[in-house]
């Protein structure tokens, strides 16, 4: 089965992320799997993308299991592959030509806040949570955390965030504006259809300037990426990283 599946009905496209048993974590068979399925919205009718995730978990971000567990002399290309697979990805989606709402339940860690970050609209569970986790690991951060997150909810609350490797709750994500919609533990796949519908119903040609005029800026975004993948490699290198690792995963 793949690892991100994509059902196309009335015009709305739904991709799921699908390694559930992995809490789908950003390895490169998942990534790889939305950029073909992202590729297939773009090709189609579709007016609308929900991005959501199939288990208890949105995303755990970056495996850091598989970044501990290859030789170091190949992490950095391991990384490479991983964080600017993120990357394209994370463009992907700004570069849509559709609205997209993602769908978010459980956790949200490390880089997979950028799937999140990337997205025009979010709706929030009960359960969803987001946390970074660089400071304590050992890495740098990645996935739009300094490229996306500061312009959705100020420079001084990202900084603080991620120094502090404090976790937000629904509420105070809401709250802070990091996602728009809050939703009840089992409604938040209906919250999202619900936005997705309105969306569809919408005057196509109003829609498509608005995302024009109010999506993030691309070659700012862009370069902000690529400092961020920049930066990662040279981080995944350290000792730090590596003994972050180590004592993160108990080994």
């Amino acid at each position: 089965m793949s690892a991100a599946t994509l059902h196309i009905e009335d015009r709305i496209a739904r991709l799921t992320l699908n390694r559930p048993q992995r809490h789908n974590a950003l390895v490169p068979e998942l990534l790889d799997a939305v950029r073909e399925q992202l590729a297939r919205v773009r090709d189609s009718d579709a007016a609308v993308l929900i991005l959501d995730a199939a288990g208890r978990s949105f995303s755990s971000g970056g495996d850091v299991a598989g970044f501990h567990d290859t030789p170091r002399a190949q992490r950095r290309a391991y990384a490479d592959k991983v964080v600017g697979t993120l990357n394209a990805t994370l463009l992907d989606l700004l570069d849509l030509p559709v609205p997209t709402v993602v769908a978010v339940h459980g956790l949200v860690t490390g880089g997979s806040l950028g799937l999140v970050l990337a997205c025009d609209i979010a709706v929030a569970g009960d359960r969803a949570s987001f946390a970074p986790w660089y400071t304590v690991v050992g890495f740098s951060p990645d996935g739009g955390w300094t490229a996306l997150m500061p312009e959705r909810i100020g420079r001084a609350r990202a900084m603080d965030i991620q120094l502090t490797n404090r976790r937000l709750d629904a509420d105070e994500a809401h709250r802070l504006g990091l996602v728009q919609y809050r939703a009840g533990a089992d409604d938040t796949g209906a919250q999202a259809r619900a936005v997705a519908e309105k969306i569809h119903d919408a005057k196509p040609d109003s829609v498509r300037r608005t995302l024009a005029l109010t999506r993030p800026d691309r070659a700012t975004v862009a370069a902000g990426l690529e400092a961020e993948h920049r930066h990662f490699l040279e981080q995944i290198e350290s000792d730090e990283a590596d003994q972050g690792m180590a004592a993160f995963l108990k080994r």
